[in-house]
């Protein structure tokens, strides 16, 4: 891949618009003003990755509330299974309607050099949205947004927890703010009620900032939360660095759009400070 390789949009004109105007519009829309007191200089976040109509107002809350530093690194899950299980992108830029996002070939790079298993490969990228549809609101809030994506195949705990690892030892050798974004739905496809109660679990132990607790509650309990490996990763990178605290700024199941309480996805939206 070189540094004139673009990645180019898959689900714009499904998951959000594909024109600049309607797109630019429709963000906007779901950014709150922000107060006074803030913006939060936050270490990570959990940010859901559904189609905007049902959680770009939870992703909305998220992002309204954090100063956007201008690196990122994007976690999210490997929906389609294609590629490696642990999936960088080291190089070139991704597009979407609002413009191409450069890749921080620098980071990524020590991000490989301090953890082997970090494959470089655009085929699980391809095809996957939940990286993609996080990147029109950093770039609203962020012009100068670069970033640097990982897709994640494996639900490991050791390999993820090895992975936060190393991030966290990459951000505190680059020394500058970066913000590591976990793309995440929550549980999917159980009633309202069920979803609620499960989420909550999981919710629980994200807010503090337990990475373990959160993979014991997900894999015992059988929360279908698909980013939970990014989670993972980013609550230990986040503790290593610092984090002491966590909070929900907003949850919100897909019936609260649709009104369908019988099959619903959970959303929500946490900061880590």
């Amino acid at each position: 891949m070189t540094a004139t390789t673009i990645r180019y949009p898959a689900v714009a004109g499904r998951f959000y618009p594909a024109d600049p105007q309607v797109l630019r519009s429709e963000v906007r829309s779901y950014l709150s003003p922000v107060p006074a007191s803030r913006p939060v200089h936050a270490l990570g976040c959990i940010a859901p990755h559904a189609g905007y109509m049902y959680s770009g107002h939870v992703a909305g809350a998220v992002f309204s509330e954090l100063e956007i530093p201008e690196l990122c690194i994007v976690m999210c899950p490997n929906h389609t299974g294609a590629g490696q299980p642990l999936a960088i992108i080291g190089e070139g830029a991704w597009e979407t309607p609002l413009g191409d996002v450069p890749i921080d070939s620098a980071l990524a790079s020590a991000l490989k050099r301090r953890f082997s298993l970090l494959q470089e490969d655009t085929l699980a990228h391809r095809n996957e949205h939940a990286a993609e549809v996080e990147l029109p609101f950093l770039q609203i809030r962020q012009p100068r947004l670069r970033f640097v994506p990982i897709a994640l195949g494996t639900g490991q705990f050791e390999i993820l927890s090895q992975l936060g690892e190393a991030i966290a030892e990459a951000i505190a050798a680059h020394g500058g703010r970066i913000l590591i974004v976990a793309s995440s739905d929550m549980n999917h496809y159980e009633s309202d009620a069920i979803t609620r109660v499960k989420d909550q679990s999981a919710i629980e132990a994200i807010l503090r900032l337990d990475a373990l607790g959160l993979y014991d509650v997900v894999t015992q309990q059988h929360v279908s939360m698909c980013g939970f490996g990014p989670a993972v990763a980013m609550l230990t990178a986040t503790k290593k660095l610092g984090a002491r605290c966590a909070e929900l700024v907003k949850y919100t199941t897909s019936g609260d759009v649709s009104g369908d309480r019988d099959l619903v996805v959970g959303y929500a939206g946490i900061i880590i400070r």
